[in-house]
């Protein structure tokens, strides 16, 4: 990982726990174009009661409209669902790169099957924050992945 890279992994750690410490769940999200973070968010669905505020759709829906993604890279603190994969795949971001996937493997070979390059960055932070969360929350867990 470059330094572009931890930043933006440092940033989808912190809305990851913003998040969290507004009630919602711990996951955050960056986009980057070029050297500079263009974008933040995290999951808001439980703030907002809004079934879609992923922390992927919150960054992307925080970045405005923009004419292209493919010059674009997209940093979640988790492995996205299929609907955030969908949203990447949609777009033709060519690049994301994940928190951690060791709490919820989401779509990444579905991404990579779309000509996305995946790199998964196993952050130690991410990790702890998200197991805490689903061991202390697990009915809200279960509610934001339709288990």
């Amino acid at each position: 990982m470059n330094g572009i890279d931890r930043a933006a992994i440092d940033a989808c750690y912190e809305q990851a726990l913003k998040s969290c410490n507004e009630g919602g769940l711990p996951i955050g999200s960056a986009l980057t174009r070029g050297d500079a973070i263009i974008a933040v968010g995290h999951n808001r669905r439980v703030q907002q009661g809004n079934p879609i505020l992923h922390g992927e759709m919150d960054c992307l829906q925080n970045a405005g409209r923009q004419t292209s993604y493919r010059d674009c890279t997209l940093y979640t603190s988790l492995s996205p669902c299929m609907m955030c994969s969908g949203t990447i795949v949609q777009f033709k971001i060519p690049r994301v790169v994940i928190g951690e996937n060791s709490n919820f493997g989401g779509n990444e070979q579905f991404l990579r099957d779309h000509g996305v390059d995946v790199e998964v960055a196993d952050d130690p932070r991410c990790i702890e924050l998200m197991a805490r969360f689903i061991a202390e929350n697990g009915a809200l867990w279960a509610e934001d992945i339709a288990d």
